[in-house]
């Protein structure tokens, strides 16, 4: 039975990818009334008469998926941040992380428009403070896009997908590792601060050896499926050291003898991070259940 991947899903139709070939492929009715939806990154099995009509006849199952873009068996998140225009937030940056470790995908950290920045002390003790972590952090600048090189060799025999703010240089980037794609950019709306970008359909496409997912990444910052007893587990400083907290299952707010607080006092982890730990675990407790 021949196996192959999702690239693009369209009007109803789904284009597997096996070996150097395309298929277009019909999902099975079976799907419908399983409430199944192939996604695209799906590793699926089809039958095929020839390369211009074929259906998929099953789904492997997925390692992760993500709703906004729908997309499955992501191997990477390239978290694209500016420096400025728009200015880097941290606590934006903290939770794209926490939405992606909670998905089991590896983030890269990419920062665009270095060659702008103003506070350039400040910004190097933020990429610092990260490295330190374990997070892989790439530095780009919008003239020269040095650090690209560095940004490809990372993309090789991965399936990535490209998150961040609108206006921080995804587009830019994806044009630049593939400069015959022509996506569009448009300047930042200063009205908003936000750029405008629209992607119509998701599309895994070939790039510097990867495949790379040509979407406006997530819509939906909000931390659903996500439950206070795992928010921890989704910033690996704290990870590393919790098994050193007095109480089992500590949550790192009110425990005494709490080696994450104890870790915060002595700036072993960034006080900032602490501090978005806090906030989004009130989030998460404020959350209105749904039934």
């Amino acid at each position: 039975m021949p196996a192959g991947k999702i690239i693009k899903a369209l009007s109803g139709f789904y284009y597997v990818l096996d070996k150097d070939e395309i298929i277009q492929c019909r999902g099975r009715g079976v799907f419908r009334k399983r409430n199944i939806t192939p996604l695209v990154g799906d590793y699926v099995e089809y039958e095929a008469d020839n390369d211009k009509e074929g259906y998929i006849l099953s789904i492997e199952e997925r390692k992760n998926d993500l709703v906004r873009p729908p997309v499955a068996n992501i191997d990477q998140a390239v978290l694209v941040f500016s420096v400025m225009e728009p200015a880097f937030s941290p606590g934006l940056l903290d939770r794209f992380l926490v939405l992606i470790e909670s998905k089991y995908i590896e983030p890269i950290i990419c920062l665009t428009k270095m060659d702008l920045a103003e506070d350039i002390n400040k910004l190097n003790s933020f990429i610092s403070d990260y490295r330190k972590i374990g997070y892989t952090v790439v530095e780009t600048s919008s003239e020269t896009l040095d650090g690209l090189a560095e940004l490809k060799k990372y993309l090789k025999e991965k399936t990535s997908v490209f998150a961040g703010q609108s206006g921080v240089g995804k587009s830019s980037l994806l044009n630049a590792i593939r400069p015959d794609l022509e996506l569009k950019t448009d300047e930042i709306s200063n009205s908003l601060g936000r750029g405008k970008h629209t992607t119509r359909h998701v599309e895994l496409i070939p790039a510097a050896g990867g495949l790379v997912a040509d979407t406006p990444g997530f819509s939906s910052l909000d931390f659903e499926g996500i439950e206070l007893e795992d928010l921890s587990a989704c910033f690996p400083e704290m990870t590393k050291i919790s098994s050193s907290c007095k109480f089992r299952g500590c949550l790192h707010v009110n425990e005494p003898k709490c080696a994450v607080k104890e870790a915060v006092q002595q700036n072993e982890i960034p006080n900032y991070r602490y501090e978005h730990y806090l906030q989004f675990f009130e989030e998460i407790k404020e959350r209105k259940p749904r039934y």
